[in-house]
Formats: C-alpha cells, structure tokens, sequence
C-alpha cells in the first residue's frame, strides 16, 4: 500500500493527486496572470516573478498551492489566514501580489484582500475534488524542475526588531535547506509527521511540509494546535516526527497535568513511540524540557535556523545537549566574531561573539530593500545573525539577540537568556522574560516580566524578595531591578515573545 501524501480533515490525499491538483491549479493561474499586470516597485529586480498570496488551511490545500505556485513560475508568498485584514493587506501591498490563490474555507478574507489589492483570486479546491484517483502523468511526478537560481517563496519575518521583511528564497536555497534536514535527522518514506505548525514561517514549510514531501513520507495536518487533539494522535502510535515550538510543548504539559490517570499512561506511551521531536523558533526553557523527558522519554532535539536561511545548526539524532543548539548541517559554515568583527579562534572558544552564516541555503535579498540587504552581509559573504552565541564542546549555545537579550548595564553585557532561565525556577513564576530598559545612570537596567505559577496560591513576592531570591543564584549584575507580573506575555504567531512590547510595556507602565 502506497504511502499518503497528505492527511487532513478533508480526506487522505496521495502523491498523485496533489501534483495532478497543482498542475491544474497553476493552469489557471497562468491564464489569470496573462491578464493581470504584474505589480513592480522601481528597482526591483526584473527576473522576479509575480507574487502570489497563499491564503489557505494546512494540508492538501496549502501544499497543492504552493507547488501550482512554482509550476506558474510565480513566487509563493503564504500569508496566516486568521491574521487581521490591514496586517494581510500591508504585507500583501509590500509584496506587490498580482494574485491571491485561497481554499474555499479561506474564500471570504482572500476576497477582501484581492479587493483591497485590486487583484483576482484562484481557489484551489476544484482541482483537487477533480483530482481524485489521478496518476502521475510523468515519472517526475508531472512537476517541472526549476531553475535554481528563480525566485520562488516570499516570508516574511517576524517583526520582532521591527517592520516585518520579505525574504526572497530562490529554488536553490529551498533545496538547500530541505536537502540539509533528510538525511541528519533520518527522514524516510514511511514516517508521518504531524503538523501543528502556521505556514506562514519556515518552520513549519520547510522542516515538515517540504521534508515529508521531499521524503515521500505522510504529513497530517489536522488543521492547527489543539492540546487535547494533539496528545491523542502522540498517544496513538501512528506519528514519527513532531515538530513544535517552546510555547506548544508548555501548553501540551499543562493538559498531561489536567488529564486523568489512564488518559496520561496511553498518551505517554504512545508519545514514547515516536522517532523524533523537535524543538525550535524559540529558546527551549530547561524546565520545559526536562519534565516533556519526563513525561515522554524523549529529549528533545533543539536546533537554530532564521527565515534568512532555515535551519543551519542542530544537534543530533544520538547526541543532544539541554541549551545547545548543535553544529552545522550540511551545506552550513558557521562562525563567530568578536566586536571588531575578527572570527573567534579555538583558542578563545568560550568568548561570546557575533553569530555568522554562509551556504547554498541563504536568501537572495530582502524584498525592495536593497540597503538592508547588502548591510546585513560582510564583505566576504558571511550573513550577520544578529545573534550572540559560545561554541564549546557541545555546539553551539545561544544567548540570544545582540538587539534585545544582550543587556549592556553599567559597562557589563549580560544575557536574558541566562536570567530567565534561572528565575523560571523560582516557585511563583509560570514564564517571564526578560529585557533592558534604558537607564540614564547604567545604561540599561535588567528588568523581568513574569507570569505567575498555577502552583502559587499566595500573592506574587514583592521586588525585594525576588532580588534576594536572585542574588543566591545570579551575580550582581544579573539580578532584575524591576518586577512585573502579567496574566500573558506578548507573543507573536510562532510563540516568540515580543520583546520590544515587553520593553514597551515596562518603561510606560506607572513605577
């Protein structure tokens, strides 16, 4: 029995029947480019392709979308369906789409998008109603290979440090980044992901859709991330790989705690079942990580990648260190650099420094931004990260963001990273994060926003007892001046917290 392609609430889909779904798909939206002027800012590079918005559930429809996408030879640009109109329809505008390819269940707000946009729309769903059955009309598949050096995917970044940019993947560095992921982290044909991811980010388009493709392997997208529903398909023994971020593993231990005794011992034991799980997109909170080893056996596998080039460090499938993101993955060079911009030797390997990036898989540019493109590479090639790491005999380790989790305060540098992870053991804080806030005597003071523990049945500890609690375990410098507790914290669609709305927050606040 040949092994699904796609498995959604809309039916089990092989192979075949998506790429004959796709090929349709992109016949009509050729004809609806032929008649539709293609939407160019001055500059920007005439060899692009037009964009095209992809406003469609994961599953069988996403991914027939993006590869009709590709075969029109145009550029995919995935939007988040459940965004609010004026975010979809700024992006849409940044990106010039000539074009908006939807599902039927995403119909409506792709109308008010291609509306404000003055563009057509394309549903997918026909096609593939009309496809069912199909074999392939070619050995390849009935997909034409393309030229590596086309562009091809638009995703935007996070918005994070600022105004999200489009990032312009090519074919080559798309390959490239898939290509990276097979092999190191053992896909083959009969393993079944499960999606719970957006496909809006790199995460979830390259390290599950496009892997299990690339692989021949099954991905099931239920149709996003439901703790309960989750678990159940953990517990049943059928998923090999599962790809998460930080936020998602908290939030499926919170339901492990509140299910009955049976209801625990069957999806623990079916969890223990899987090949691999992986977490990313965000830095992986020890406590987190040890009680899902606890309730699971698995140690998850963490990594680092960027929208800029996808996943470049990992740790691997017989090695993994808590707070360590790996070595590079084939096709990767990596380095770090001190503030002079020299690379730091072996000799000094436990000094901080700038993190660098240089393969196959990079970005060609940041869309219509020339500037920031040629600001954000060094004169040989290396892509500045803008992140700070340590390479020691386990791989790399994060400390985060030059911009936001490197605190310069009275002349020293510290990391949030380190910070939060030691006060998340404190008893009466769920999560926190923690910033800088600007100082006019130190520079930058250390602050912390908190939620507080489910387990904390008295009032939150007052500034006082939380630095004495920090000065046990922090040098000085370390320790939060200023305390807040919050019922959320601010956190974008793949998890992140928001940092510079936690900054904002703390220095509007009334002290």
């Amino acid at each position: 029995m040949k092994v699904p392609a796609v498995v959604d609430p809309f039916g089990t889909w092989s192979r075949e029947e998506i790429t004959a779904a796709a090929l349709s798909t992109a016949t009509d939206l050729r004809a609806v480019l032929a008649d539709t002027p293609q939407q160019n800012s001055a500059g920007t590079a005439s060899d692009v392709g037009p964009r095209i918005a992809l406003l469609c559930e994961a599953g069988s429809a996403f991914l027939t979308a993006l590869l009709a996408v590709w075969e029109a030879g145009a550029v995919a640009v995935p939007l988040h369906p459940d965004h609010p109109d004026r975010e979809l329809a700024a992006l849409a505008h940044d990106a010039g789409v000539s074009a908006v390819l939807c599902s039927e269940r995403r119909s409506r707000i792709a109308a008010r998008l291609a509306e404000d946009a003055s563009v057509p729309v394309v549903r997918v769903d026909r096609h593939l109603h009309t496809a069912r059955g199909a074999v392939p009309s070619e050995p390849t598949d009935g997909l034409h290979a393309k030229p590596p050096d086309e562009a091809a995917l638009m995703v935007f970044t996070s918005g994070t440090t600022g105004r999200p940019k489009g990032v312009l993947h090519t074919h080559g560095s798309i390959g490239a980044q898939v290509q990276a992921l097979l092999e190191p982290w053992g896909w083959r044909s009969d393993d079944r992901t499960l999606l719970v991811l957006p496909l809006h980010h790199v995460h979830g388009i390259m390290a599950v859709v496009l892997c299990a493709w690339a692989a021949g392997a099954t991905c099931e997208a239920p149709g996003g991330f439901d703790p309960l529903a989750t678990w159940d398909r953990l517990g049943s023994g059928e998923i090999t790989v599962f790809m998460a971020v930080p936020t998602i593993y908290h939030r499926l231990i919170a339901a492990w705690d509140e299910a009955d005794d049976s209801t625990r011992t069957r999806w623990s034991d079916g969890a223990s079942r899987v090949r691999l799980m992986v977490s990313g997109s965000a830095a992986l909170p020890t406590s987190v990580l040890d009680r899902w080893r606890e309730l699971t056996g698995h140690t998850l596998l963490e990594r680092y990648g960027m929208t800029e080039f996808g996943l470049a460090l990992s740790n691997t499938l017989d090695h993994r260190t808590p707070g360590h993101v790996g070595y590079p993955l084939p096709g990767f060079e990596v380095r770090t650099v001190d503030d002079d911009g020299d690379e730091i030797t072996p000799d000094r390997s436990d000094e901080p420094g700038g993190l660098q990036v240089r393969g196959q898989a990079m970005f060609r540019s940041y869309w219509d931004r020339p500037v920031e493109t040629e600001s954000a590479f060094t004169a040989d090639g290396w892509f500045r990260t803008g992140d700070v790491a340590v390479l020691d005999t386990d791989g790399y380790r994060l400390l985060g963001r030059s911009s936001v989790d490197i605190i310069k305060t009275g002349g020293e540098k510290v990391s949030a990273i380190e910070i939060e992870e030691v006060f998340r053991l404190h008893p009466a804080i769920g999560d926190c994060a923690v910033v800088g806030v600007p100082d006019e005597e130190w520079g930058q003071r250390v602050a912390l926003m908190a939620t507080r523990s489910p387990q904390w049945a008295v009032p939150s500890p007052g500034t006082a007892d939380l630095r004495s609690w920090g000065k046990e375990r922090l040098p000085p410098a370390k320790v939060p001046v200023l305390f807040t507790f919050v019922e959320e914290l601010p956190r974008n669609a793949m998890g992140k917290v928001t940092k510079a709305v936690v900054i904002d927050q703390l220095t509007t606040a009334p002290r």
